[in-house]
């Protein structure tokens, strides 16, 4: 698990990083990955990984790889490998994935199904 937590905290390691003065409404598709530190309305989708940055605010349905949440986010998430909900992060979606990771202090509010790999 320290690998993931390492990839979420090292900038460095992500392919776009949108930042936390951009305020964004509508379809963000990637193949890679992508952070979101700022304002999202809309939708996401892609193979990669998303994450959301700690001080994200983002309201969208979202089809990703891998989605890592340290911020706040509402919506529908759909996750082909695993979502990750690291602590301070305020979750208010249903989510969909074969692998779930909740990270003590993070708050979670919604439902969550899990299918097969």
């Amino acid at each position: 698990m320290n690998e993931i937590k390492e990839i979420v905290e090292d900038e460095n390691k992500i392919g776009t990083v949108v930042a936390d003065d951009i305020e964004f409404h509508g379809r963000l598709v990637f193949k890679n990955s992508l952070k979101i530190k700022g304002f999202f309305e809309g939708r996401i989708e892609t193979k990669g990984h998303l994450i959301i940055g700690q001080e994200a605010k983002v309201s969208a349905d979202i089809k990703a790889g891998i989605v890592s949440v340290n911020g706040a986010i509402n919506g529908k998430i759909n996750a082909t490998q695993r979502i990750e909900l690291f602590s301070k992060s305020a979750t208010n979606s249903d989510l969909v994935t074969p692998e779930l990771y909740i990270e003590r202090g993070s708050v979670f509010n919604g439902t969550c199904v899990m299918n097969e790999k």
